[in-house]
């Protein structure tokens, strides 16, 4: 992954997670609970900065080591000794408000109703630590013995309920946000499935569930789609099965034909999804010039023409031009571009014969093709062939368009979310390495600020997940509380959050080791 990448990638998720935290800190405030800390980043031992507004004036710290916590050994009213655990370990208890006022003046620890701000120095991540709450950055025996009318745990369920839910309704709001912002900013461009009167190109796998190459589709399950897109993501995304499409028979009439696709296409795709994922790897392991390919279900039949032609590459030698229009490889019919790019990658190091026509006339090369599997040239872009339609949006119109696309957006990838309880889908799962390729190689605010919004999404989507340790987790808890009418006690809610923790750890460790396999095989 490329270092641009990855600096999008944490100044994503920085922002993401501090605008998450935000929403936990907003109603923590709102119903007087107290916050400890807020940190951007987490900060074992020391923190990059911290600041706190102690007896009425900031102070700062910078590369400092943490405060001590605001704490003091339990003492045995018998023995008069520190008490232990069973494990021999000492014992502590936060100070009273009495001990903390007897704190000198300008100790970090008194003022306990202001928070600490601070950035720490693993540079992912970040928390926000809320007095009385049993989570992350406190045990049970970190509590004080009686809930204190400043703690979480000392407030009404629906109250501790919105609390929790703050940072992924912040999540979810942001997304929208940033998406109106953009269509309102750049507008959106489209090209509508009823402009493409070429048709449509289709891979193997869905020639095998009866597409022909140039079908238009009409609808699916009754439904007309409006983009490509929509087509992909009713018939993989969704698993819709009853298609009809529009085929220009031999006598050169079009004929209505249904199809019925399998119920394991899905699953089938996301196999070959990871075939192709790893041919690519290897490629790029050999050259780290290639580019890698992407596996194309389902695109726009378009000839493939030559829009320049770069020197000393396998084009330039052959002697292609600019608006040669290829037509076959070895012999093989070529018409559109994919199939170009296809047959291209199945003779690396090898020489081949590429059919074109310059000007109406027929005519051939001899060219070289590389372990990259490329001529050597650019190509017209879909735009030469097809004009999108472009919308611009006012202000108000940005609205609930955003809200409209965000939610869309949040609708397919919990669809989507399905596919990852089957083998191919879990080995396709990635973790902070699949993320950061997702994000261009140069910079660009369209794609950063899309990605982002996409990003806030997956986040609010997965912290709603009923896992313990996730905002989910506490959710599915508290639902039980109010239905119950009992609250869980403190040392039970520190078992579930380790569970949860190792649960998550287990998910971390597996997706993550997914990327660094990917990398190595």
């Amino acid at each position: 992954m490329a270092a641009i990448q990855w600096i999008q990638l944490i100044i994503a998720l920085s922002f993401l997670v501090v605008i998450h935290e935000l929403g936990h800190f907003t109603f923590a405030r709102m119903f007087k609970v107290r916050v400890e800390k807020f940190y951007m980043f987490f900060n074992p031992r020391f923190s990059l900065f911290r600041m706190k507004k102690v007896d009425g004036k900031w102070r700062f710290a910078f590369f400092a080591p943490n405060v001590e916590p605001a704490a003091v050994e339990q003492i045995d009213p018998v023995t008069k000794e520190a008490k232990k655990d069973a494990k021999g370990n000492i014992l502590y208890r936060p100070m009273s408000d009495e001990e903390i006022a007897a704190l000198p003046e300008g100790d970090w620890r008194r003022d306990p109703d202001n928070t600490e701000w601070g950035i720490g120095w693993i540079p992912f991540g970040g928390y926000c630590s809320i007095a009385g709450m049993v989570d992350e950055t406190k045990a049970a025996t970190d509590l004080p013995s009686e809930p204190q009318p400043w703690e979480y745990r000392s407030k009404k369920a629906w109250q501790r309920m919105l609390i929790i839910l703050g940072g992924i309704l912040v999540n979810f709001i942001a997304a929208l946000i940033m998406f109106g912002a953009m269509l309102h900013h750049w507008g959106d461009d489209s090209l509508p499935l009823s402009k493409i009167e070429r048709g449509l190109y289709y891979s193997p796998i869905l020639e095998q569930e009866g597409f022909r190459q140039q079908d238009r589709i009409i609808s699916i399950d009754g439904e007309e789609p409006a983009f490509l897109t929509d087509v992909v993501e009713a018939i993989i995304v969704e698993g819709k099965r009853e298609v009809t499409v529009e085929r220009l028979a031999a006598s050169g009439e079009r004929e209505t034909i249904e199809l019925t696709l399998s119920e394991d296409l899905g699953t089938r795709y996301l196999a070959l999804m990871n075939d192709h994922d790893r041919i690519e790897r290897a490629h790029a392991r050999r050259d780290k010039t290639y580019q890698k390919r992407p596996y194309v279900l389902i695109g726009y039949f378009v000839p493939f023409v030559v829009d320049s032609v770069i020197e000393n590459h396998a084009a330039f030698f052959g002697g292609m031009q600019r608006g040669d229009s290829v037509v076959d490889i070895n012999g093989d019919p070529t018409p559109c571009t994919v199939m170009v790019q296809n047959a291209l990658a199945a003779h690396p190091c090898d020489s081949i014969s590429v059919g074109f026509f310059r000007h109406g006339e027929y005519q051939q090369a001899r060219l070289f093709i590389g372990d990259h599997g490329k001529m050597g040239v650019s190509m017209l872009p879909i735009t030469a062939f097809y004009e999108p339609e472009h919308t611009d949006y006012t202000l108000l119109e940005s609205i609930p368009a955003g809200i409209k696309y965000g939610w869309n957006l949040l609708a397919s990838y919990v669809h989507q979310f399905r596919l990852v309880f089957t083998k191919a889908g879990a080995e396709s799962l990635g973790g902070f390495g699949a993320i950061g390729n997702m994000f261009p190689k140069l910079w660009n605010w369209y794609s950063f600020w899309h990605m982002t919004a996409f990003l806030s999404l997956i986040l609010a989507f997965m912290n709603f997940l009923p896992i313990p340790a996730l905002d989910g987790g506490y959710v599915l808890l508290l639902l039980l509380e109010m239905i119950t009418g009992k609250q869980l006690p403190d040392k039970w809610l520190e078992k579930i959050n380790n569970v949860g923790f190792w649960i998550l750890i287990a998910l971390l460790i597996y997706a993550n080791g997914n990327d660094i396999f990917k990398a190595f095989f």
